[in-house]
């Protein structure tokens, strides 16, 4: 059964690789399945047919078969289910991996993404200042914790995980913020992830269609 996944017809981020299909592209190019996507514009993803896979109406959705799934991190995990290469196969250390999934969309994600949208869409009012000056403290925070947990290491937890690959897709979002380049070990770490095959496969699909939408007017 093919896979089919939803995604972005013109994408917001302009094909740099942050909209959150790019964890699903990723995902499926490490583990080697091939897959369809199917573009939508912002008005069809709020249409009974899409509402149907996805109920608050976003994307990626994910397909195969009868199973519909919705939310990229329980489609990553899925897929690290299914598929060899995403999770170890030890018990103790497919549970670590896990947990860092967890980590990245729990407890780094919300911050850095509120970071993104105030920058969008408060930057004229009044309290902008002192709002991105709350969430960048406790972006820090976390970028230091993390930091200081990675190390010198290659990876979160030993070999490349879904943990890996859900993180790096979130501290991607602050590149040229100043905020991860103030730790060169996860700025590195960025790096070396950008740097598999598997995610340069991925980000190659994603642009092709940011730059088939600009060129088509």
């Amino acid at each position: 059964m093919t896979i089919t996944i939803t995604a972005f017809e013109r994408s917001p981020d302009r094909g740099r690789g942050l909209a959150r299909d790019m964890r699903v592209r990723w995902a499926l190019e490490e583990v080697g399945q091939p897959y369809d996507v199917r573009l939508l514009s912002f008005g069809e993803m709020k249409q009974p047919a899409h509402l149907a896979l996805h109920p608050f109406g976003q994307i990626p959705t994910y397909e195969e078969g009868d199973l519909a799934l919705f939310e990229s991190g329980a489609i990553v995990f899925h897929i690290a289910e299914q598929h060899a290469g995403l999770l170890p196969d030890d018990a103790k250390a497919r549970a670590r991996a896990i947990a860092w999934m967890f980590a990245a969309l729990n407890t780094l994600e919300p911050p850095i993404f509120e970071r993104a949208l105030a920058t969008i869409f408060e930057r004229d009012e009044p309290w902008y200042a002192q709002r991105l000056h709350a969430l960048e403290d406790s972006i820090g925070k976390r970028l230091g914790a993390l930091s200081s947990r990675l190390g010198n290491a290659d990876w979160l937890d030993g070999a490349f995980s879904a943990g890996d690959l859900l993180m790096v897709t979130v501290l991607r979002r602050l590149q040229g913020s100043g905020l991860l380049e103030a730790y060169p070990n996860l700025s590195a770490y960025v790096a070396r992830a950008e740097a598999r095959p598997a995610y340069k496969r991925a980000f190659e699909a994603q642009l092709a269609v940011f730059t088939a939408a600009s060129t088509s007017g």
